[in-house]
């Protein structure tokens, strides 16, 4: 090499190498063993969470009250909810993990096992005592971290990239049915890590090994304590309509509108963000409070139960679409209006996942719309969750899968108008000012 000539690059990596290598090999049976105890603790956990709501806003009201819970109910617990996951937040270390509020987030890579405690316990009060957020980002960092934790205690002076994929790999056991599908929760990941070129066979083959093996114990552990599969399905689908040039039509308008609601849900929880930060506890409380209060108001007027508003609208969302054509497209405002409220307000604060609020506050607008002339029901809930998904994760592959898939064999049908709604939605998403300042604090940083 002559004098002055630029180094040489590292050459290239041969995935194919890789994987017929002997380490690699054993990192597959890894990830297939610590796919059985990761959904274990990801299950127990979902479990945890839907016994402490059930407990608390189904069966002591029953107890208390002979006509069901009264609509001040949530108050108090959602006062607690912010008391609590303030505290966890503020003084314990590794922030609580990531804030929803800059959207789904999985790169920095994984807890350190001391960070593991403070995600637990913020999303375990968030989820449970009312919060409008989903589990599904404090699972992946859950499962992400105890991989981790696995690989340091077998090997001290693990390679990066062998921590990096067996991450991964909790990760997508953690998720593995969480979403309807395996494949679908992997996907999410993928896409959101940026997860491309050679690595992405490397990382994604142990991910989807450790995710079956999730998917299986999910089963299992499901038919042994029937408590439940916490995976999302429809109980009842909205019959399939073959697109007209009105849905696509509309598919146009539900994306424009899907970018609008979405950035002002955003702006809700980016601009308060500053506010949280002067007193974590104290303001985190009181926006437990507001959100309380949301959920009371929407009973009071719509004769409907708080529990719509809060929570992540994974449990309410079947019965909504089983349901749509009971509620008038009044209520179905009110609860566009105050789930995006609260929403919102949870971003800024609370621990959890921005998917599946956006995907019931989706779903909402869908219903919504589709008595509109040229729309049917089935296109008009897969626009409008798809829109909103996209909006709130700017993942717009993953946005037409969550829309698509939901909807089972009727998916097929309504893909055109979704890929449409979720192309406009995220296009419009970009062009948009930036609602708040999208730069976290490092973990374990007091805001």
């Amino acid at each position: 090499m002559s004098i002055g000539a630029p180094p040489s690059s590292p050459p290239a990596m041969d995935p194919s190498a890789v994987i017929r290598s002997k380490p690699y090999l054993i990192a597959l049976v890894l990830a297939a063993l610590l796919g059985i105890p990761i959904s274990a603790v990801a299950y127990g956990f979902l479990a945890l969470t839907g016994a402490i709501q059930e407990s608390l806003f189904d069966d002591l009201p029953k107890q208390i009250f002979t006509g069901g819970a009264p609509a001040w109910w949530p108050v108090p617990w959602l006062a607690l909810c912010g008391l609590l996951t303030g505290l966890t937040i503020r003084y314990l270390p590794g922030n609580g993990g990531h804030s929803p509020a800059f959207g789904f987030k999985t790169g920095g890579g994984p807890p350190v096992d001391r960070d593991l405690p403070a995600i637990v316990l913020a999303s375990l009060t968030t989820l449970s005592l009312g919060a409008v957020l989903g589990p599904e980002a404090p699972l992946i960092a859950i499962g992400g971290g105890l991989a981790a934790l696995t690989v340091h205690l077998i090997k001290k002076d693990a390679p990066p990239m062998a921590l990096t994929v067996m991450a991964a790999a909790g990760s997508f056991a953690a998720i593995s049915t969480l979403l309807g599908s395996p494949v679908l929760g992997a996907f999410l990941i993928m896409e959101a890590a940026g997860i491309g070129g050679a690595r992405l066979s490397l990382v994604t083959l142990p991910g989807l090994l450790a995710s079956g093996v999730g998917a299986l114990v999910f089963i299992g552990l499901d038919n042994w304590t029937g408590l439940g599969s916490f995976s999302l399905a429809l109980t009842s689908v909205p019959p399939a309509v073959d697109p007209t040039v009105a849905t696509m039509a509309w598919a146009l308008v539900m994306g424009a509108a899907g970018a609008l609601l979405g950035w002002v849900i955003r702006w809700i929880g980016l601009s308060l963000r500053p506010v949280v930060h002067v007193n974590r506890v104290l303001v985190t409380a009181g926006l437990g409070l507001v959100i309380g209060l949301t959920a009371m108001a929407y009973q009071l007027i719509t004769d409907h139960s708080f529990t719509q508003v809060l929570f992540s609208g994974q449990d309410a969302l079947p019965e909504l679409v089983a349901d749509a054509t009971d509620y008038s497209v009044g209520v179905l405002i009110v609860l566009a209006a105050c789930k995006m409220f609260a929403y919102g307000l949870s971003l800024s604060a609370f621990r959890g996942g921005p998917v599946f609020p956006a995907m019931f506050t989706g779903a909402v607008i869908g219903i919504a719309a589709s008595g509109l002339p040229g729309m049917s029901l089935a296109p008009a809930i897969g626009m409008g969750i798809g829109a909103m998904c996209s909006a709130m994760l700017r993942l717009p592959m993953t946005s037409t899968l969550l829309a698509t898939l939901l909807l089972g064999k009727d998916g097929v049908t309504v893909t055109p108008q979704v890929v449409v709604a979720v192309a406009v939605a995220f296009v419009i998403t970009t062009m948009l000012p930036t609602p708040g300042k999208e730069a976290e604090a490092p973990v374990g940083s007091t805001p």
